[in-house]
This record gives structure tokens, C-alpha cells and sequence, in this order.
């Protein structure tokens, strides 16, 4: 048995390695290698690997990779990377406590779900359709991923261009201060609201005005850089100067954007790139994804039933259901005067 021992060990050395070089890199099918998100997952893993593998049992490599025993059940040392990997910001120093962390959580929730067994509420009807729509969800989600997979990335020229043709959002980006008033209106009030507006000299004499004549509104500010605009209204907010009003039609009446300052704080091309190589990768998969859904459709054969057959989309909605992970705005609803959507003002266009 002394002899075998050695080689038990250097067996464990072996798995502990080849678990270590599996995280530390992935490659993809372009052939690049990635550093993981997380590069404290490799100490969190050598250390629990580690003081498993101190046992020393007949069962060295299995041994290897489990971080406790709940009743008869394991927890390893891949669930607790799994988690990891889900936390972001984490830096090495802080990965092997947050691994102990994340440990004690998975105890407990192997705990939880033991005693739901013996009760057997994972047999509950409400129980299983959960389950079975976030299987769904996971497995769908998985297709989608492999789809975007197969989308090249933007070109330099491409992000060259996009560069340039934004300005707003780059050379002459700026940070704004804005101020919004949601008025509750009828069409017959906006000829007069307008007016004043227009004569207002700042829109606290508006705001006045709006309560002197008891019409409802809500008012909020906020301090937005460009890119944490709608992308939609970027160019039209970008046209306002220090001062100006827009007006815009909503639902419930009409909508004041009024820009109370703002001050240039430009972005070179070579900080923007990632972020527009980023955004624009993401375009492309929002795209293949609606492509690819639509010709699924296509090629399936759908039939609605019962009431659901009355105005039943055709192929043409093909796209609706795909997960998008990056689309482009739709087009505002404001006048065309303005170019401003009122309903999207605090959304940012998502490049980050």
C-alpha cells in the first residue's frame, strides 16, 4: 500500500492540472484563446482540490474534485466554479473566500432541495412546469448562442466608419443635463401648452404656468453622458444647445425635454473601439438570430388552434421571439421636428 500511494498522488497532481489548464483557458473555434472571466477561479480551485486530495483515500481522483458531502450527496468543485464564474469583478486575492462563500450556499441549498425531495414537492405540478419552462429557456438559449457564434466580427473599416458617422456620440460627445416634464394633456390643450413653452424664459416660468392652470404633470432630472441615451435620439439631443425645449407627443399628452447644460467631453477613436466593436458584434447577432428564427418558422409547419387562431401571425413575425442581444432602436415616435422619443429619454442604447 506505500508504494501505491505515490502514485495515487501524482494522479490527483495530474487531474488538478489538467482542471486548471481546462479554466484557465477556452479556446474557440477561431482558434484565439481567451483568459477566463475570472482568473481567481484557478486559486479557489487548486485550494480546494488541494485539501481533498490530502485524504488520501482509494477514491483519489473522485476525492479530488469534491468540496463537501451533504448526507449522501456531493458537492464538487466544478459547482462552486460555476458560481464563481457568475460573480463578476471578483480579483484573485478575494477567490478562495468567496469559494468557501459560495460553498456554504450550495450546502444549504442541497439541504433545501434534500428536504423538498422527502416532501416531494418535486413532484408538485407548479414544481415541474418551472422546471420544465426554465429547461426551455436554457436549452433555447444554448441555440441562440451557437448562432451568434457564427457571426464575423466588424471589420477595422467598419469601425472606422461607425466612429465617424456618430459624432455626437464620439468626437463631439458631450455630458448633459436634462430635465423632463410628463404633462397630462388633451389634443385641444397642446396648441396653448406650445405657446407657452415657446415664450417661456426658463422652465421654471413653464413649470408655473403648468400650475397656475391645474394641469398634472411629473418632473425629473437626470445627468446623461451620450452613449446613455436612446440611440434613436442621440443626434436630435445632440442639435440642442444649452437652453433649448423639445416637444413631444406622448399617449397621455406631451412630453418637455429641456437641456439645462451640458459640457464636451470627447472620445478618441482608439478608447471607442472596443465598445464599438462590441455593439456593432452584437447588431450582427440580433440580425442572424431574427434570420435564423424566421427561416425556422418557414420551414416548420404551425398551426394556432382554438382562439388563438383568430389574427394569427404569419412568417413575417419571424423574428419576435428571438432573444436580442443587441437590436437597433426602433424609430422615435416624436414629430419629426424634434426627433426625440419622450418614452425612451432614461434607456441607454447599450453600448458598453
Amino acid at each position: 500500500m506505500a508504494r501505491a500511494q505515490p502514485r495515487r498522488q501524482a494522479k490527483d497532481d495530474k487531474n488538478t492540472m489538467k482542471l486548471m489548464t481546462m479554466m484557465t483557458t477556452r479556446i474557440h473555434k477561431s482558434g484565439r484563446v481567451q483568459a477566463p472571466r475570472c482568473a481567481g477561479l484557478v486559486l479557489a480551485a487548486a485550494a480546494v482540490l488541494a485539501l481533498s486530495a490530502c485524504g488520501g483515500g482509494d477514491k483519489g481522483e473522485k476525492a479530488s474534485q469534491t468540496a463537501a458531502k451533504v448526507n449522501k450527496e456531493e458537492i464538487t468543485v466544478h459547482q462552486i466554479n460555476f458560481v464563481l464564474q457568475r460573480q463578476p469583478g471578483l480579483r484573485p486575492e478575494q477567490a478562495e473566500a468567496a469559494g468557501k462563500q459560495v460553498l456554504e450556499r450550495l450546502i444549504e441549498q442541497e439541504l433545501a432541495l434534500q428536504k423538498a425531495q422527502d416532501l416531494k414537492l418535486d413532484r408538485d405540478p407548479r414544481v415541474v412546469q418551472q422546471i420544465e419552462a426554465a429547461k426551455r429557456e436554457i436549452v433555447a438559449r444554448a441555440y441562440f448562442d451557437r448562432v451568434g457564434e457564427s457571426v464575423a466580427k466588424p471589420t477595422n473599416e467598419e469601425i472606422a466608419k461607425y466612429y465617424n458617422d456618430k459624432p455626437a456620440l464620439f468626437k463631439e460627445r458631450r455630458i448633459y443635463s436634462l430635465q423632463e416634464v410628463a404633462i397630462e394633456a388633451k389634443p385641444e390643450q397642446f396648441d396653448e401648452i406650445r405657446a407657452k413653452l415657446e415664450g417661456a424664459k426658463n422652465m421654471g416660468e413653464f413649470v408655473e404656468y403648468l400650475k397656475s392652470r391645474d394641469i398634472r404633470f411629473a418632473a425629473n432630472q437626470a445627468v446623461r453622458a451620450a452613449e446613455q441615451l436612446p440611440l434613436a435620439s442621440v443626434d436630435a439631443i445632440a442639435r440642442l444647445k444649452d437652453g433649448d425645449s423639445a416637444l413631444t407627443q406622448t399617449p397621455n399628452g406631451l412630453t418637455v425635454l429641456f437641456l439645462a447644460g451640458s459640457r464636451s467631453q470627447p472620445v478618441d477613436e482608439a478608447r471607442a473601439r472596443p465598445a464599438i466593436e462590441q455593439f456593432l458584434l452584437n447588431q450582427r447577432k440580433a440580425e442572424q438570430l431574427q434570420k435564423d428564427v424566421k427561416a425556422l418558422r418557414e420551414a416548420a409547419k404551425i398551426e394556432y388552434v382554438g382562439k388563438f387562431a383568430e389574427g394569427a401571425p404569419g412568417s413575417a413575425a419571424a423574428g419576435a421571439s428571438a432573444p436580442a442581444a443587441a437590436t437597433t432602436p426602433a424609430a422615435p415616435a416624436a414629430p419629426a421636428a424634434s426627433g426625440l422619443d419622450a418614452n425612451t429619454i432614461s434607456k441607454g442604447m447599450g453600448l458598453k
